[in-house]
């Protein structure tokens, strides 16, 4: 089982791309030369972060994509949820009626552990990724990409 599906991280790899070029548009093909993901595919969830009201679009050779919200407060549950909400369990996924909304310790056991993530990605914001001491800085190699 995957924590995120591909199209999360897609839409995690591309707000922190944009996070790092506030207010540049950005292409499509230099989101996904970037982002390392497949231009097909992420051109959906850029859709998807639009209608969500993360990004903005504007077409023409001038146009791209662009953050339109605050990294400092932007979470990451936010641009996960805009594409593929965390799943909790509310109710016996086994269908077992004399369970109904009442789980059994073991689902109940996992969707405590969804809670927590949840709550962790509630409260880690994009500006957060980008500011966490680390060795490795989320995509940096990508930053030189069209730089010289």
């Amino acid at each position: 089982m995957k924590l995120l599906s591909d199209a999360s991280e897609y839409a995690l790899r591309a707000v922190v791309w944009m996070a790092q070029r506030p207010g540049q548009p950005q292409k499509v093909r230099e989101i996904a030369e970037g982002t390392h993901a497949a231009p097909g595919y992420l051109v959906k969830v850029l859709q998807s972060l639009t209608k969500a009201d993360i990004l903005s679009a504007q077409r023409g050779s001038r146009g791209g994509f662009t953050l339109e919200r605050d990294p400092a407060k932007l979470s990451v549950l936010e641009v996960i949820n805009a594409i593929d909400p965390v799943e909790r369990i509310v109710t016996c996924p086994l269908g077992l009626k004399s369970h109904g909304k009442h789980l059994c310790p073991m689902h109940k056991k996992i969707d405590d552990a969804m809670a927590m993530i949840e709550a962790s990605f509630n409260s880690t914001t994009i500006q957060g990724l980008l500011d966490q001491p680390s060795r490795s800085k989320p995509l940096c190699d990508a930053l030189s990409i069209g730089r010289n």
